[in-house]
């Protein structure tokens, strides 16, 4: 996504019901969308999987969008789920169906699992956040992982910038020792 104007103008026409403005829109955010999955998944399988309910979403729920923040904040918001969504929906399955694994063979979960190598460590690690500070996670997925600017993200957050910044510095030191934990 290059260059966001024409995208806010595709996002903009395709809320308003052109299909035409959908389908281009669809076809220039694919791209972004994948590498944006890549993040949280990287699996290419599960991110390439995620990229498609990310875009599903798009399609469905696009008239819901108002234009009050910018069409990529949207979007990563939307990314964001998916993301988590299916990290749920692929550890789930995991739990249903376990893999035997022998001692010997045994990997590191916080870089692999049987999860399709997912990012066991960080996707677990907004599970507990999600569970213990519900309202700490949008501050981390939208600034660290989405990377938006702090005004943006607060905005997104619905919360001012001051209680965004706060919210995102508990966040960031609740989730550390999850994350370097061995």
């Amino acid at each position: 996504m290059q260059d966001q104007a024409p995208m806010e103008e595709f996002a903009r026409r395709a809320a308003a019901g052109d299909s035409a403005a959908l389908d281009r829109l669809l076809t220039e955010i694919r791209p972004e969308v994948v590498r944006r999955c890549a993040r949280f998944l990287p699996c290419r399988e599960d991110a390439e999987e995620a990229a498609q309910d990310v875009l599903l979403q798009v399609a469905r729920h696009l008239s819901g969008f108002q234009g009050r923040s910018r069409f990529g904040t949207w979007l990563y918001t939307v990314v964001a789920n998916c993301c988590r969504q299916k990290y749920r929906e692929l550890k789930r399955r995991a739990a249903e169906q376990p893999a035997a694994i022998e001692p010997a063979h045994a990997v590191d979960p916080r870089t692999t699992s049987v999860i399709a190598g997912s990012r066991v460590d960080l996707l677990e690690a907004l599970d507990r956040l999600e569970r213990e500070h519900p309202h700490l996670v949008a501050p981390l997925v939208y600034r660290d992982i989405c990377q938006l600017d702090y005004a943006e993200a607060a905005e997104r957050a619905g919360i001012p910038l001051g209680t965004f910044k706060s919210r995102l510095h508990e966040a960031r030191k609740q989730v550390r020792p999850w994350l370097t934990a061995s």
